[in-house]
């Protein structure tokens, strides 16, 4: 027996779940190669004592690397070469053009003088557009040769473009002879750069002179401190982490335990997390653990989220406080309940803290706005409530994250505006929770408060239905849901539920509206019936309802109601009836029983409780506070002793307090109205026998009336 309660198979499925939530966990989760320390400068060290494995040198931090840099790109001038192939070509090229052109019109000597024009100009130096922007904007007031080893700064006050060139040439011949001679000979293609960058010779010396000033400037000896807890990253500790990390990643690159260890370690964290909630659910919400899909919602949501937040933590600097984990407590408080919706928010929070920075930064801003999302949307029936919610999480999130800054920096100055950015993208994708519970709907078939305000709309088809074809029952129900919200309200239970199952869970009575007391009229079908026949139609309504119900598709948590608010118990009155008709006969109980089940929750219990008082309480013919007490009492005691509620998780203290609740609202509903006296006109005295009424005319001001 027990080996098949092992193997069941909600068991089977709750570990595949297990195992599969690890396996993909641990998968996506991004690894390194090496172990390395997680830090920010300007934050405190959150890790122990840390000491150099060997002898380390000290670079200039980032700041002061930074500053030597710039400094080097200010004062460093490039290498360039004259091209004199160049100009050697061009010059003999253009000579060849000009000389062997007959319809130019010019004399040996013009022609000369074109070509001696372009040999002045490529000698005082063409360079290329980029170069001279440098030199016209100034930032190139010189630029180096380098002769028989020797650097030569040359200035480039001088130097000039193709085109700054050809404008030069245009301002020299301005006749028109000339320029007709330019134009045929296409004299500007010869205007070629001749002064050109050497690249490699460039960068050559920029890199020995960038080495040369970035030199280590100490050394930190094997053994001795580099950082310890709750020390400030500085500038110069933030260069010696980097280095420290360098020199451990070389170190360990050929270690294989400093690569499985690490994912051994993940391994066993996700596993004691993951068990932990399975604990949690088995001892504590043992219905959640035993519904597969419950199970499946949960594990679901947790591992996508882990995933995502896995991704988005990987791809961008703050992607983490982008990941909108209040999501899944809103979803769980939504389907489930506070307790539930915080134990699994915060094995999430733990879960994806494996990858956060700064872990008990996370955690803490985590936590807060997690509380914050579970109590301020306690019951979500309207949309405007997860705008306020998403609100009221930015402001949680921003103000937790201020209160840590300000702790560990001890200043304002440093936070950083990126995180209050990312804080308002996680709150706008809060705000779209909506429409994942809608889906989460139709996909698990869980209900939530929108749809059980949806469905307490009376204008719904099945109550609008149940009005018109059965007032009596309509009212009947509307009383029900009256006690048994009250009653939930003051226990903590489910009050929309509780609604939402009081008004449908007579609708059964749709089809035989004319047999139950509180639709008839004078006439009793039952009278020619026996009361087994009798019993058959009332106990009737429950399956009727249940067809009812499942043609309209309502939920499966509505159901429930319909089959459970008489459980397992009699129809006594027509049991008594054939009781007492057929004295020392074996009767069959079966026939006079409900089918049941019995009530499994709370909530059902109470709609029980609620129906059975409300009904009765009609038969009341004095509704005094000792009638109602009495009736209140009798029904439900007797209900507890017949053992209808021994499958609900009802406590007697709740039983106790719903007791007080029915009673108090059934006095409200059947007050006694005070009997308005009549207005008594006083008696006319008697007029003397010799006196005559006085007749008042019309200007007589001295009468009055009443």
């Amino acid at each position: 027996m027990m080996m098949n309660n092992l193997f069941s198979r909600n068991n089977i499925i709750r570990a595949l779940l297990f195992i599969g939530a690890v396996v993909i966990i641990i998968g996506f989760l991004p690894r390194k190669d090496t172990n390395t320390y997680h830090y920010e400068m300007g934050k405190p060290w959150a890790y122990s004592l840390l000491t150099a494995p060997s002898d380390m040198p000290i670079y200039l931090d980032t700041i002061s690397a930074r500053h030597v840099r710039d400094s080097i790109d200010a004062s460093f001038r490039p290498v360039y070469e004259r091209d004199q192939n160049i100009e050697k070509s061009a010059v003999a090229a253009y000579a060849t053009r000009v000389n062997n052109t007959e319809s130019l019109g010019l004399s040996p000597l013009e022609r000369n003088r074109l070509i001696n024009t372009l040999r002045t100009l490529l000698e005082s130096g063409i360079v290329d557009q980029e170069t001279y922007q440098e030199v016209k904007s100034g930032r190139l007031p010189e630029v180096r040769f380098i002769h028989d080893n020797t650097s030569i700064y040359i200035p480039t006050d001088g130097f000039m473009s193709a085109r700054v060139a050809y404008e030069r040439l245009d301002s020299i011949f301005s006749e028109e002879h000339y320029r007709r001679a330019i134009e045929l000979t296409a004299m500007s293609q010869f205007l070629v750069p001749n002064i050109v960058r050497d690249t490699v010779a460039t960068e050559r010396l920029y890199d020995e002179m960038l080495q040369k000033a970035m030199a280590p400037v100490g050394v930190i000896q094997q053994g001795e401190r580099i950082i310890d807890k709750g020390d400030i990253v500085t500038p110069e500790l933030y260069s010696l982490l980097q280095t420290y990390d360098s020199m451990t990643g070389q170190r360990s690159a050929s270690k294989v335990d400093r690569h499985y260890y690490p994912i051994l370690g993940q391994l066993l964290y996700v596993m004691i997390l993951l068990a932990s909630l399975y604990f949690f659910l088995g001892y504590f919400r043992w219905r959640i653990f035993g519904n597969t899909r419950a199970m499946v919602l949960i594990m679901a949501l947790i591992t996508a989220f882990v995933v995502f937040s896995y991704g988005m933590g990987d791809t961008f600097r703050s992607g983490l406080y982008m990941v909108p984990f209040t999501i899944v407590a809103i979803l769980m408080v939504v389907f489930f309940d506070g307790r539930t919706a915080f134990f699994v928010y915060i094995t999430e929070i733990m879960l994806c803290t494996i990858i956060s920075n700064f872990p008990l930064e996370f955690i803490f801003v985590q936590l807060i706005a997690g509380i914050t999302a579970i109590t301020s949307l306690k019951n979500l029936d309207r949309r405007s409530q997860l705008v306020r919610s998403a609100l009221f999480i930015f402001l949680a999130y921003s103000i937790s994250y201020t209160a840590v800054e300000v702790m560990q920096v001890g200043t304002l100055e440093k936070l950083n505006t990126r995180m209050f950015g990312c804080f308002a993208i996680n709150a706008v994708l809060i705000s779209f929770t909506y429409i994942l519970v809608f889906v989460l709907e139709k996909i698990f078939g869980f209900v939530s408060s929108v749809s059980l305000v949806e469905l307490s709309d009376v204008n719904n088809p099945i109550l609008r239905e149940l009005s018109e074809e059965c007032p009596g029952t309509f009212q009947h129900s509307m009383q029900v849901s009256t006690l048994a919200s009250d009653a939930a309200h003051r226990i903590n239970a489910n009050v929309q539920l509780v609604r939402t199952g009081a008004l449908y869970h007579d609708i059964g009575k749709i089809n035989n509206p004319a047999f139950f007391t509180e639709n008839q009229h004078g006439v009793n079908p039952h009278d020619a019936l026996n009361p087994m026949q009798s019993a058959r139609v009332v106990i009737g309504h429950v399956i009727d309802g249940l067809k009812r119900a499942e043609k309209a598709q309502l939920p499966d948590v509505v159901k429930d109601f319909i089959t459970q608010h008489h459980g397992t118990g009699k129809a006594k009155y027509f049991y008594n009836t054939y009781c007492n008709a057929h004295p020392g006969e074996e009767v069959d109980e079966a026939a006079f029983t409900y089918p049941g089940p019995n009530p499994q929750t709370r909530e059902a219990s109470i709609l029980m409780m609620a129906d059975a008082v409300e009904a009765a309480s009609r038969s009341l013919k004095e509704h005094t506070v000792e009638n109602i007490t009495a009736l209140v009492n009798r029904i439900i005691d007797a209900q507890i002793a017949e053992g209808l509620h021994n499958e609900s998780t009802i406590s007697f203290r709740d039983v106790n307090i719903i007791k007080e609740a029915f009673v108090e609202r059934l006095r409200t509903m059947y007050h006694v109205r005070v009997s308005y006296p009549d207005l008594k006109k006083p008696a006319e005295p008697a007029l003397p026998a010799d006196t005559k009424p006085e007749v008042k005319t019309e200007g007589d001001t001295t009468a009055t009336s009443k």
